[in-house]
């Protein structure tokens, strides 16, 4: 029979790009989005037309409650979040509710429509629930690189956030014996990624300045690493953490780290320039509390998913300034992008 799942955050980045992975699987594909008039979903609908939508939000427990006796799926993918990290500063309390709370809203959601409790244990073809966690969590790290052992220490208001959704699913692991997990995926990146992100940032500042529409691009911090990969790659893992016959966590990345320096200097060399002649440091883009240093160790999901990442750091960001160039030539935003961070 066909399966049916439900995403929150599906008209962001991470959704529309595993709602294209499920349509391809057979799937039915519900999205979760606030109000009736979201600007977000005409866009997705171009994109992605066999996607339904009904109507839910993090910050209301209700509503998910509704939204899952309507959509009665088999899988709920919870990627919405306020996600963009340097906001989590300036509306701290917002994303607690929405980044943190919002997974405990919607694992009740799934606890009270399933009739599941500490006393009645889930049947055999229970929900099965998915959370975006995210290598924020580790922050200070502790050890290089990361793995699913590796204690978490957030320097944001975001990776706390995500610690608690993380922490809070595999207690609903642990209490109702529900098939709850996490993917704590490091950072992923497309031409669909939002341009407060700094490699879409890079990306169409690299692209601008080629076509004469700019003259420089201001950055911050050039010396954190990250370890960064193609989001359609992470999506095909997030399918593949439900499929498994027991509930586990794993880490997702490529195990490669780069510096933004490198980030800034390949995707300008893409465009056929000198980083060095554009790019200007501004400590107004710089965190409160960095975090310098982040490299997966995704041996557990090569061995036990058998998930490898198809698409290299140099071809993603040759695809990211090539679509963006391809964009502003056109002067219009393309259909599939994101307009910000706010995907809840």
């Amino acid at each position: 029979m066909t399966r049916r799942a439900l995403i929150t955050g599906i008209t962001g980045q991470d959704g529309s790009y595993l709602a294209e992975h499920l349509l391809e699987q057979g799937y039915e594909v519900w999205g979760l989005v606030r109000g009736q008039a979201n600007p977000h979903v005409s866009r997705l609908r171009k994109h992605i037309g066999d996607v339904r939508i009904t109507t839910g939000d993090l910050l209301d427990q209700g509503s998910l409650i509704s939204a899952v006796e309507r959509v009665e799926p088999d899988e709920v993918y919870n990627l919405g979040a306020i996600s963009y990290v340097p906001m989590s500063w300036q509306q701290a309390e917002l994303t607690a509710e929405v980044t943190g709370m919002g997974v405990l809203r919607m694992l009740e959601a799934i606890r009270v429509v399933s009739g599941v409790s500490a006393s009645r244990t889930p049947g055999r073809e229970q929900i099965r629930f998915y959370q975006a966690s995210s290598s924020e969590m580790f922050g200070m790290v502790r050890e290089t690189p990361q793995n699913e052992r590796t204690p978490f220490h957030p320097r944001s208001p975001y990776g706390v956030a995500k610690s608690y959704g993380h922490y809070i699913t595999q207690n609903y692991r642990e209490s109702y014996g529900m098939f709850a997990v996490s993917g704590i995926l490091f950072n992923h990146e497309s031409p669909r990624r939002g341009a407060e992100f700094v490699t879409r940032k890079v990306s169409l500042g690299a692209a601008r300045i080629k076509l004469g529409l700019a003259g420089e691009l201001r950055l911050g911090n050039l010396e954190a690493r990250r370890d960064w990969g193609y989001a359609g790659d992470y999506a095909r893992a997030m399918r593949l953490m439900l499929a498994q016959d027991a509930p586990e966590d794993y880490v997702i990345g490529t195990g490669q780290t780069r510096s933004v320096r490198e980030l800034v200097a390949f995707a300008f060399r893409s465009a056929g320039l000198d980083w060095e002649d554009h790019v200007v440091l501004d400590a107004r883009y710089t965190r409160p509390a960095e975090v310098d240093l982040l490299c997966a160790d995704p041996k557990r999901a090569r061995e036990q998913l058998g998930w490898e990442p198809e698409v290299s750091f140099e071809g993603l960001v040759t695809m990211m300034v090539e679509s963006d160039l391809r964009m502003l030539a056109g002067s219009a935003r393309p259909e599939d992008e994101p307009s910000g961070p706010d995907h809840w």
